[in-house]
């Protein structure tokens, strides 16, 4: 499984990117999970302490500049990266985590060695590593290209109940579909009532939702870190019709 996750600030997505990275742990799969997101807390919510962390990919700079081969203005689009998972990640148990990093740009539309470094790396997981990933995006989905989202089997979008996070939404539709993307999917967060339910539905009636996940009090008392017994996994499991790639949450 190849999994992206997205969605606007706040709403709950690296929960739920971590949520399916526990849950296929659980199930004994070799997971890859990637945060990919500036503002980065993967880490923290599947509890790797600070000094666990990997450090961040784009900061590699010797590497980069290395595997690049920049000169001037002119560098490698598709530089070396195959070694760089297993030499730049940490480590628990079957989860490898990897973080992407921030990268610094002059202006829109600016490729970087660092943004070429960082979108092959990505593309090279997705085509060529045999393990589960998961991917902690964030809401402009910067590190996909063309050719990694085409081996993305599911996008999920998260929301929560109201606007400003439903227009995030379809903006992230756009620009998924844009890299063509087929298989974009919307789960609601923060749940509090059947009403909450119908705002999304009727808001987003373009997309298909997925499903829903109550709001969880336990989580929010938790300290960031998702316990691998919380009910929100086993709902986020539920959302999946109790199933995510045959496997049952038990």
């Amino acid at each position: 499984m190849k999994i992206a996750v997205s969605g606007k600030g706040g709403v709950g997505k690296t929960s739920v990117a971590a949520g399916l990275v526990l849950f296929f742990k659980k199930q004994g799969k070799k997971v890859i999970a990637i945060d990919a997101d500036p503002d980065a807390n993967l880490a923290a919510t599947l509890g790797f302490s600070d000094s666990e962390r990997p450090a961040p990919v784009s900061e590699l700079k010797k590497i980069i500049l290395e595997r690049t081969g920049e000169v001037g203005a002119f560098f490698k689009l598709n530089p070396k990266v195959d070694d760089i998972p297993d030499k730049y990640s940490a480590r628990q148990d079957n989860v490898m985590l990897m973080e992407m990093g921030t990268v610094k740009k002059g202006g829109a539309g600016c490729v970087c060695p660092e943004s070429a470094f960082l979108k092959a790396l990505l593309s090279h997981i997705f085509l060529n590593r045999d393990e589960v990933v998961v991917v902690d995006m964030e809401a402009g989905i910067e590190h996909l290209g063309r050719g990694t989202a085409q081996s993305v089997e599911k996008f999920l979008i998260v929301v929560e109940p109201n606007n400003t996070s439903l227009d995030t939404a379809r903006k992230i539709k756009t620009l998924a579909e844009g890299l063509g993307i087929k298989e974009i999917s919307v789960i609601g967060n923060k749940i509090r009532s059947d009403k909450d339910k119908d705002f999304i539905n009727k808001r987003l009636k373009d997309i298909n939702v997925l499903g829903f996940i109550g709001m969880d009090e336990a989580l929010l008392n938790s300290r960031g870190i998702l316990p691998e017994d919380s009910e929100f996994i086993k709902n986020l499991a539920e959302v999946f019709n109790g199933k995510i790639n045959g496997q049952s949450y038990q």
